[in-house]
């Protein structure tokens, strides 16, 4: 599919998708006041009365903040044993899975409701070829990608982070722990948008596919301790309620607005709620022109109305559980390439960026890119040669800070910036690691890559400082 599709579709869609949350909002009104209780319902409500007060409170006027987040949890010490558990969609330690569950298929139900909507609109609006039809489409990029591509830094760098940090606190927000919340994003990133609504316009990037959840882990977790925390210290920042107000609609602007809402009326009119808003530089017409074009996402799951009171969420200092951010961690670097005389260039200095997952001492992954200019030896012109990998790491010696370790992994090499001119990968190395502090490391490799279309061979010696998140290595 051509790029320039894209571009006026997702404009679109967009839009689209804001009406399809104010409609969706219209239709769940519609639906509750016609909603009959079972008798079972009405029962369980009776026997609640003989409850304790706090714990009416509790059951009965939820808040759109977990009333209890997962570190207040009485979680067993043997949960942790096994540490990359998944408890998502379950309520097995008190999660609200309920909300979780509500919470996706309204999203699924906007987006895809949006899709069926943009297939009604005329070819000359939609841009979309009604011959070819929606689910050729749709399998046109999806069996195209993934690919690296072309998009700025910010919006790769800020932009998509802060969409998987909004997928992220969808489940943080329902009281799971920050784990699960990382499977969650990565799933909605990968499958409801990557390869779910954007597959409607382009081919899956593989950048989106990495970058959305894991650096959306990091800001989703800051975005909603810092929110706790600004609510446990009665909404005020610097002891100023303006402040506090102004910081908590920018973290969340629409649980913020359904917090005054709620507020207002003492009743819980709005339940949970999750949203965003970009600007996009998006093509109009036929002739090259562009716009500059504000986006909005709103997904609401409404209360049922009963009465509503504020609850003080505590400061928690007691954290048990080992997989938190400090898992994430990023790194920079330079290395000497030396490249197969197949390809009639010089070797060169390159530049080398990573993102990864340090799941352990022992074991870890990270997508791994690195670019530079090299100089044709025919015509004497620069060439831009990139390779990225997506590999895995396996450590020795795990107890020291000096750690020998294996790595291979698969992925292209690529030329001129061009999809044409790509090559497919797949490497092995060595190198060794050493510890500086718990949140530095550095790490020095020689990796082999091997070209199973072309048969050619090339070498990478690298240098690179580790960055961890959060509280480092533990």
């Amino acid at each position: 599919m051509p790029r320039e599709f894209g571009k006026p579709f997702k404009s679109i869609l967009s839009n689209c998708l804001l009406i399809g949350a104010m409609t969706s909002f219209s239709s769940t009104i519609y639906a509750q006041e016609n909603e009959i209780t079972p008798v079972s319902k009405v029962n369980a409500v009776n026997l609640q009365l003989a409850i304790t007060e706090a714990e009416i409170v509790a059951s009965y006027y939820p808040e759109k903040y977990p009333v209890t987040r997962w570190e207040n949890l009485d979680v067993k010490d043997d949960f942790y044993q096994s540490p990359y558990q998944i408890s998502l969609f379950t309520s097995e330690n008190s999660e609200d899975s309920a909300r979780l569950w509500s919470q996706t298929k309204s999203i699924f139900a906007y987006g895809f409701g949006v899709i069926g909507v943009i297939a009604l609109l005329p070819e000359d609006v939609s841009n979309w070829d009604k011959e070819e039809g929606i689910y050729n489409k749709w399998f046109e990029n999806v069996t195209a990608g993934p690919v690296w591509d072309r998009d700025t830094g910010p919006l790769n760098l800020i932009g998509h982070p802060y969409f998987g940090g909004v997928y992220y606190q969808v489940a943080r927000k329902s009281g799971y722990r920050q784990w699960d919340a990382f499977v969650y994003s990565t799933l909605m990133s990968t499958f409801y948008w990557e390869y779910g609504i954007e597959s409607f316009a382009e081919v899956p990037s593989i950048q989106d596919l990495v970058i959305t959840p894991v650096l959306g882990w990091a800001y989703g977790e800051w975005a909603f301790t810092t929110e706790m925390d600004i609510r446990a210290n009665g909404e005020t920042v610097l002891g100023s309620t303006f402040l506090g107000s102004t910081a908590l609609i920018l973290l969340d602007p629409v649980d913020s607005l359904s917090v005054g809402i709620n507020n207002l009326f003492g009743k819980e009119i709005i339940k949970a709620g999750t949203g965003y808003v970009r600007v996009k530089n998006v093509a109009i017409g036929k002739n090259g022109q562009t716009e500059n074009q504000i986006q909005v996402n709103i997904s609401l799951q409404l209360g049922d109305g009963s009465n509503y009171t504020p609850k003080r969420h505590d400061r928690v200092s007691r954290i048990k559980d080992p997989i938190d951010t400090s898992i994430i961690g990023v790194s920079y670097g330079f290395g000497q390439v030396l490249l197969d005389d197949y390809w009639q260039v010089q070797d060169d200095t390159v530049t080398e960026y990573s993102l990864g997952l340090y799941f352990s001492k022992k074991y870890s992954t990270r997508l791994s890119y690195s670019k530079a200019k090299v100089e044709d030896i025919v015509s004497g012109n620069e060439k831009s040669y990139e390779n990225y990998s997506l590999d895995g790491q396996y450590y020795f010696n795990d107890q020291h800070s000096l750690r020998p370790y294996l790595t291979s992994g698969f992925g292209e090499i690529m030329w001129e910036k061009d999809e044409s001119f790509k090559t497919f990968q797949v490497n092995v190395g060595t190198g060794i690691h050493c510890k500086i502090s718990n949140k530095f490391a550095l790490q020095v490799d020689w990796r082999h890559y091997y070209s199973t279309r072309q048969k050619t061979s090339e070498n990478n010696i690298a240098a690179r400082l580790v960055y961890l998140f959060g509280n480092g290595e533990r």
